[in-house]
């Protein structure tokens, strides 16, 4: 977390403590409201909560987090690396911003696109946004180049997958000597010689990732102009749903 600013002894209110500003960031997560309609009860008022909800994203501190999540996980064994799997989802912005696009299955309309790669219990291991026109094959390398070094329960840390399901979106030969030259064994359907379903058995834990964040409203619809935003929200439920468990 960044520095807290200094303040003279005596003077100005009391700082509300960073667990106080994530308890109301998780409310406006799943709830969908407003940064306004923050109720009361949580303490800080909702400027503070922008204001310091702002200060994390500059200081990249969902990806500091997530990072420290997925060593933590890693460290007990819980990430399963035999069989990763990459898809995404569309979704409509209300407001036109960073990294957006005219969505070629929804009338052209602006939106983004949050795409993701699970482990095989569906534990996101890279998380990224494009706009909505992106097309999903280009979108893979940055995401395996995106998983960090994590720690293994044994031997060194490790941030590569055995193996990478996808459906026929990322049919390509390019991706398929690439993903080898990386030691990466590449399930992608085959565009007239294999059904996606074939597939579905290995993926559908990434299909249940997708469905539960599109069930989160700030997540179903893009309500933040800044691509920064929208991704610390994405990581900060993810890193929750998990650790509650």
């Amino acid at each position: 977390m960044p520095m807290a600013p200094v303040r003279p002894q005596g003077g100005g209110r009391r700082r509300y403590c960073d667990r106080e500003v994530l308890a109301a960031v998780l409310f406006v997560a799943t709830s969908g409201c407003t940064w306004r309609q923050i109720p009361e009860v949580f303490g800080p008022s909702w400027s503070t909560v922008y204001r310091r909800f702002t200060e994390w994203s500059q200081a990249r501190v969902r990806a500091k987090l997530h990072r420290l999540v997925l060593d933590e996980l890693g460290a007990r064994g819980d990430l399963d690396w035999s069989r990763c799997a990459i898809d995404s989802v569309n979704m409509r912005t209300l407001k036109r911003g960073d990294l957006t696009g005219p969505n070629p299955v929804d009338r052209g309309k602006f939106g983004s696109k949050t795409h993701l790669i699970t482990d095989r219990t569906g534990l996101p291991l890279s998380v990224g946004i494009s706009g909505a026109n992106l097309h999903d094959s280009q979108a893979l390398e940055p995401l395996v180049r995106g998983i960090p070094p994590i720690r293994s329960r044994r031997g060194p840390r490790r941030g590569r997958p055995a193996e990478l399901y996808a459906d026929k979106a990322h049919d390509n030969r390019h991706l398929r000597q690439w993903l080898r030259s990386r030691h990466i064994t590449p399930r992608i359907a085959r565009k007239g010689i294999e059904s996606s379903e074939r597939l579905g058995r290995h993926r559908w834990t990434i299909e249940r990732t997708m469905s539960w964040i599109a069930g989160c409203r700030r997540l179903h619809r893009r309500y933040e102009r800044k691509a920064d935003h929208f991704l610390a929200f994405a990581a900060t439920l993810i890193r929750y749903r998990r650790l509650a468990r």
